[in-house]
């Protein structure tokens, strides 16, 4: 690896359903990431001064930036974050899902353009870190599991509700059950509502991934591959289950630097 490779500073920008991750990169290397929460109503303009924010609190200047890249799965944020590294970095960002962005993963799907870019990045990084055969299981808004073949290819996967999306789904909709932290109960058999709630939601899901992984790793045409979480609840959910062999939660933000590094 040269120098300029080493010295290179990035953004890298994953935004989500429910929050808008985003990452800065010297080389390989992730000097700090933030969390923001997803507003589809913020302006550009407003994106740009929350961003300014947060990086010189951490005393890094804009003007070391080399380049940017974007997955977005929501649509009506994409262009104001394009607008906002055009015109406040001076920089024209890569989006993944573009036709002059070559991604590395081919998708083996009956409607590629539908797969969602994040999950496109996962399987890449996945692939590349991990090797295939593998799953990738990303607890976000959805809950989606992505399959990987020996070969790196897509080959499709399952989508549930997400935890968070669950959870309020049982309260919202029950007239005595309380928003409760999703965290594991002392024991599954409750003692009190918010005990066995809590085992309905976070032991309840990491049994639902018990089950899907296995039925996944039955169809799988190289045989069992290694499974992979990443997003907000990864680490809870793998806590329960020995089926989560490896915990990464910067895999979406490192497989957009892989691709911003595939196509500078």
């Amino acid at each position: 690896m040269g120098t300029s490779d080493i010295t290179q500073q990035i953004l890298a920008i994953d935004i989500g359903n429910t929050t808008i991750d985003t990452g800065l990169y010297r080389g390989e290397t992730l000097i700090t990431h933030w969390r923001i929460a997803t507003d589809r109503e913020r302006t550009a303009d407003e994106h740009a001064m929350l961003l300014r924010a947060l990086c010189d609190h951490v005393g890094f200047s804009w003007a070391d930036l080399s380049g940017a890249i974007i997955a977005s799965v929501v649509p009506p944020l994409t262009g104001p974050w394009e607008e906002l590294c055009q015109h406040y970095l001076g920089l024209q960002p890569l989006i993944i899902g573009r036709d002059s962005v070559e991604v590395g993963v081919q998708v083996l799907t009956d409607h590629p353009a539908e797969v969602g870019a994040d999950r496109i990045v996962n399987s890449l990084a996945a692939y590349r870190r991990y090797g295939g055969p593998c799953i990738v299981i990303d607890f976000g808004t959805a809950t989606s599991f992505d399959v990987i073949s020996r070969t790196g290819d897509f080959l499709g996967g399952v989508i549930a509700p997400g935890l968070g999306i669950a959870a309020e789904a049982l309260t919202s909709r029950t007239a005595k059950l309380p928003r409760i932290e999703l965290v594991p109960p002392p024991h599954v058999i409750g003692k009190n509502t918010v005990h066995c709630m809590q085992a309905g939601l976070v032991v309840g899901y990491a049994c639902l991934v018990e089950g899907l992984v296995q039925r996944i790793q039955v169809e799988l045409p190289d045989g069992p591959g290694k499974v992979i979480a990443t997003g907000g609840l990864g680490e809870t959910v793998a806590r329960l289950t020995p089926v989560i062999e490896a915990v990464d939660p910067s895999l979406t933000l490192d497989g957009l630097r892989m691709i911003y590094e595939m196509n500078r």
